[in-house]
């Protein structure tokens, strides 16, 4: 069962781990795909498809960078609409990080009741 709520995790935050690598760099997929794969363990083949999605929805845009070793590279870079994701998102993740940190405490020791005179 953990396996599967860490795979559900980092799908569900990919999204924004994506929009703050952009946010810090302009960068292909593959490049951005081995960024994350080293910070949280996600894999190269679930980027392509949300890079598409993002570049649909106008987070993000592209360009060609010729490459002297291969084929030109698609680079992706932030929109105006993919800041304002990322500040709307990062505000939601600290939110909710913050509530599963205090839900994640420990509880207090249970207090002895008190006896009747």
């Amino acid at each position: 069962m953990p396996e599967t709520i860490d795979i559900q995790l980092k799908k569900g935050v990919l999204g924004l781990c994506v929009l703050a690598v952009l946010a810090r760099n302009e960068s292909y997929a593959y490049e951005i795909a081995s960024h994350l794969s080293d910070a949280i363990g996600m894999g190269e083949g679930t980027i392509y498809p949300l890079m598409r999605r993002m570049q649909t929805d106008g987070l993000v845009a592209t360009y060609l960078v010729e490459s002297p070793a291969g084929p030109s590279r698609k680079y992706y870079k932030l929109t105006d609409a993919g800041r304002a994701a990322l500040e709307a998102q990062r505000d939601e993740w600290r939110g909710f990080a913050r509530a599963v940190d205090a839900l994640l405490e420990p509880l207090p020791a249970p207090s002895a009741p008190l006896e009747e005179a």
